[in-house]
């Protein structure tokens, strides 16, 4: 399907990248039963493998809670010769849920894998959760390229015991992915998480537009 829409839609001065979705192998929000890095590659390298076979260009791992994991998948995916994403839930805190600031996830896992992976994301959070995190300095922060934030403020566990869905503000989500683009430079890949739908990659768009536009003008 992805590659039928790439072929109708591919602008020629906007490549289209075909991405293989993977997920952690238990919740996404706790981290119940942790594997090691050995353990994580075994388990995950049969569908990167698969991927490696079709016409996905890369892989991007989504909601991925504890270091351990993501080190294991970028082992697998670099076995297969793919292109690896990494993309870690943060809690409100703005930590990983096995408790590894986002700083220390991104660090270990690029000591651990020799700097494979072609850059990291946050997900799963709302931007109030995490924002205060990248004000801190350091090369880390340069690793960070994508963002599927929350349009809830509500925890994890929150969200989990929720009757109903939180859809936030889109309006002002949008905004917040303005402020953070000025925390990370490098973001450029962008969309939404829980709660989320058109409305606010609308508003997501429409403030990355304009940032673009104001960029161009300078």
């Amino acid at each position: 399907m992805l590659v039928r829409i790439r072929a109708e839609y591919e602008p020629p001065e906007i490549p289209v990248v075909i991405s293989g979705c993977l997920g952690p192998r238990g919740d996404g929000y706790r981290v119940d039963t942790r594997m090691s890095a050995d353990e994580a590659r075994a388990y995950h390298s049969p569908q990167i493998q698969t991927f490696s076979r079709t016409d996905a260009d890369m892989v991007a791992a989504l909601t991925i809670n504890y270091v351990e994991e993501g080190i294991g998948i970028v082992n697998a995916a670099r076995a297969c010769d793919m292109p690896i994403v990494i993309s870690f839930t943060l809690e409100t805190d703005g930590r990983l849920p096995s408790g590894d600031t986002l700083q220390e996830a991104i660090d270990r896992t690029d000591n651990d894998t020799g700097g494979y992976a072609a850059y990291y994301m946050i997900n799963c959070a709302h931007p109030s959760h995490f924002e205060d995190v990248l004000r801190r300095e350091g090369c880390w922060l340069r690793r960070i390229r994508g963002l599927r934030a929350n349009a809830s403020r509500r925890s994890h566990a929150e969200l989990d015991e929720s009757a109903d869905l939180d859809d936030g503000d889109p309006k002002e989500l949008g905004m917040q992915y303005g402020a953070l683009h000025t925390l990370l430079p490098r973001m450029t890949v962008v969309g939404g998480c829980c709660g989320t739908d058109h409305r606010h990659v609308e508003e997501i768009c429409r403030t990355m537009r304009q940032l673009r536009e104001t960029g161009a003008r300078r």
